[in-house]
């Protein structure tokens, strides 16, 4: 069984179409699955269909052999699927703490055994606990929204350009706890870093005007023609 197989979709914004029969997979085995391509070329648009947010206009998604495709994106995140937006989307008012406890929604039960293991991961986030989100820094905002994600005990986390807009020492510290993360939760792994991202990836798929134009291993991607040219200008 797949941990996540989306077949055939299509995704439209009113008349507009953005996916075209996109197809990939995300075996049992993977740990990372990168999922590349240029601004624009409908990455984020996939991600929504997987997670309810947008629906997929045709085709089916199924996570963990169940098919999602008309489920609501909190009946989507109880059978296991977390996304972190490229937004992050914090409750900037609340503090620390309370964005963590909001994404524990799903797992009160665990709640004090799941916070340890963020604050474990994200050191920070502890010592600034009492701390108003909207008042940290960049990348301690994207620490927050990761480790909100992992309040609810997902199965896959699809983390949506997690290093970006931070400075090139904080997004390598971002793509060491993406590895960290992948030991126990399969990552679904959206990145302008193509070459970092593959470099993490079981297997990776790019995509180009809305459609999956090449796939394969992460270092066959990396080798390839059109990564090499196209994105790590070689």
């Amino acid at each position: 069984m797949n941990d996540l197989l989306v077949d055939d979709v299509n995704v439209h914004y009113g008349d507009l179409q953005v996916l075209w029969d996109v197809s990939l997979e995300i075996r049992d085995d993977d740990d990372v699955v990168a999922l590349i391509g240029p601004n624009g070329a409908g990455k984020s648009t996939l991600l929504k269909a997987i997670s309810g947010v947008h629906p997929a206009s045709s085709g089916t998604i199924e996570i963990f052999g169940t098919d999602t495709t008309e489920l609501t994106p909190s009946e989507i995140v109880r059978n296991g699927f977390v996304q972190v937006p490229e937004a992050r989307n914090l409750f900037d008012d609340m503090s620390v703490y309370d964005n963590l406890k909001m994404g524990a929604y799903t797992e009160r039960g665990s709640f004090d055994e799941t916070v340890q293991e963020v604050y474990e991961m994200f050191p920070i986030l502890e010592e600034r606990r009492d701390q108003k989100a909207g008042t940290l820094s960049g990348g301690q905002q994207q620490m927050v929204a990761i480790g909100r994600s992992l309040m609810t005990k997902p199965k896959l986390l699809a983390l949506d350009e997690p290093s970006g807009a931070l400075a090139p020492q904080l997004a390598d510290r971002v793509f060491e706890k993406v590895e960290e993360i992948s030991d126990d939760i399969t990552v679904l792994l959206v990145e302008q870093h193509v070459d970092k991202s593959l470099a993490l990836a079981d297997r990776g798929y790019l995509l180009e005007n809305g459609r999956v134009e090449a796939e394969g291993t992460g270092d066959e991607l990396l080798e390839s023609e059109a990564v090499k040219e196209g994105y790590l200008s070689v």
